[in-house]
């Protein structure tokens, strides 16, 4: 909604300051400029990309629009799934915690966490670690080495779509003068009418250079700085998992274990503690409730 939002405040201001200076507004209407350089900016974006990172930019393009973050519910959703596997870890044996880590879709535990279970990497992401732990031979610090180069790898690969839309973003203006030295070759092709046809020809060519500065910084910027956002803020949830195991591995109770995650949840988003211990009660209480 805030993409919208900014969106019509920016082409309000633009459109409106151009015709406060006298200008017409049709003047600006080349739909042929923007098939140049519209076509030309997805063309290259789609030469430069598989054909998987073209369609997780549209799929990045689509939660920038509806802001698609954690919400408290999936912070407390989180939290509650590893609380009730370390609580099992210490109270029950390895085939029953197997049982979980091996059929999530099956498992109370994950059953009660919905938001984690809609997620299956971050699911698969759990229930690898949590296999670890079982196994029992690894060491906290190996795990988390580990745990760092597979994160990184999550975030690379998430980021892909930022990254390319950003080079695209980067193209547009450049693109925009191509279309303005073309909008240029057909003036200078009719040299011989009156100069109210060249001057129409020529503030035509021009939109062309406007267009793609516009698309650049006033569509493509905000917009790949939204998906970044929204990339940043789901990727924190594997933070979480990182820091809550590890800490349980190197002795930390469930319930404190849990504090080292939380704690890294920024701290306008962060559940209270009083809202995970009810979590750790009742796992999935809203969730019941709905």
């Amino acid at each position: 909604m805030t993409i919208i939002l900014g969106f019509v405040i920016t082409v309000g201001c633009i459109l409106g300051g151009f015709m406060a200076m006298g200008g017409h507004v049709d003047v600006l209407v080349q739909p042929f400029e923007l098939v140049i350089i519209g076509g030309a900016g997805v063309g290259g974006f789609i030469m430069a990309n598989p054909m998987k990172v073209v369609k997780d930019s549209g799929k990045a393009i689509g939660e920038a629009f509806k802001h698609a973050v954690p919400k408290e519910r999936s912070y407390l959703d989180l939290l509650g799934c590893l609380y009730s596997l370390m609580r099992d870890l210490r109270t029950k044996s390895r085939n029953e915690i197997e049982a979980h880590i091996d059929n999530p879709d099956e498992s109370t535990i994950f059953q009660n966490a919905p938001s984690v279970l809609k997620n299956r990497e971050l699911t698969s992401f759990i229930c690898d670690y949590v296999r670890l732990i079982i196994i029992g031979n690894a060491r906290s610090h190996e795990i988390e080495a580990l745990m760092d180069e597979e994160i990184n790898t999550i975030l690379y690969d998430k980021m892909k779509p930022y990254n390319a839309i950003t080079a695209m973003g980067d193209s547009f203006p450049a693109i925009g003068i191509v279309a303005a030295v073309l909008g240029v070759i057909k003036a200078m092709g009719k040299i011989n009418e009156s100069p109210a046809v060249l001057g129409a020809l020529i503030g035509a060519a021009l939109v062309g250079t406007m267009l793609g500065i516009f698309l650049s910084y006033c569509l493509c910027n905000p917009l790949i700085a939204q998906i970044k956002t929204v990339r940043s803020k789901q990727h924190r949830l594997y933070i979480i998992v990182k820091q809550t195991l590890l800490a349980y591995m190197n002795g930390s109770v469930p319930q404190v274990a849990l504090e080292y995650g939380r704690k890294t949840i920024s701290s306008y988003e962060r559940p209270s503690i009083d809202a995970v211990e009810q979590e750790m009660m009742n796992p999935g209480g809203e969730n019941k409730a709905a």
